[in-house]
């Protein structure tokens, strides 16, 4: 019994260790093919306005909440100004958005227990950013690593489509995935490869007809490797 749970365990870190292989290998790939410069690809100024702007991104493009946000930070100049918003109002400011009614509910929330909790101030631990109405994990996530630089997974739609395919989890759970990721990945990498797999995935590896021959992940890739 002893020698076959050794023999398990053996083969289990055997796998593990091809995985982190496979993960270096892709990461190379996509440092090579869109560097290492780090972007955000919301629009802001600030950590308040990237906490707002990543709440109007659920279900609605980048793009899009770039042209809202473009207006809608000149007119609300501040998170108080956004606390103190008109429901209503801010409803019909951000309806290009989508799902305007629950977003404009939570932005303003959010921005009232900013201005009363934190001096209107974006906190940095997960805990109390997962606390704001309207902010999950991703939301928490991309305040954590594109404003306070801490090592943080982004688990979007983009990355949970993607590292399926490349053979990085088998989940549909994004905090799962995430957990997975936190382990393959390498932490200076966690933020990256959230840029990069965004980029992958709005030009070559689309969702609806992903270009698969095109694409400089394919020898890696098992799913394009499953087909051949």
């Amino acid at each position: 019994m002893a020698e076959k749970q050794q023999k398990r365990a053996k083969e289990k870190e055997q796998n593990a260790e091809q995985k982190r292989v496979h993960a270096r290998r892709i990461l190379e790939l996509l440092d090579r093919e869109y560097t290492t410069e780090y972007r955000c690809f919301l629009n802001h100024e600030n950590a308040w306005q990237l906490l707002f702007a990543t709440i109007l991104s659920a279900q609605c493009t980048d793009a899009r909440v770039n042209l809202v946000t473009a207006d809608l930070f000149r007119k609300y100049d501040s998170v108080e100004a956004f606390a103190n918003a008109d429901l209503k109002e801010l409803e019909e400011d951000i309806r290009p958005t989508g799902f305007y009614h629950n977003k404009a509910k939570n932005i303003i929330g959010c921005a009232k227990m900013l201005a009363e909790k934190y001096g209107g101030n974006v906190p940095d631990s997960l805990e109390a950013l997962t606390e704001l109405p309207g902010v999950g994990r991703k939301t928490a996530n991309v305040i954590r690593g594109n404003i306070y630089h801490q090592p943080s997974i982004v688990v979007d739609t983009h990355v949970k489509r993607i590292s399926g395919k490349l053979g990085f989890t088998k989940s549909d759970d994004p905090e799962k995935i995430e957990f997975e990721l936190m382990e393959l990945l390498p932490e200076d990498h966690w933020i990256l490869y959230n840029i990069h797999i965004i980029q992958l995935g709005r030009t070559v590896c689309t969702a609806r007809s992903p270009r698969c021959a095109e694409c400089f992940l394919r020898e890696e890739c098992p799913s394009y490797t499953a087909e051949l």
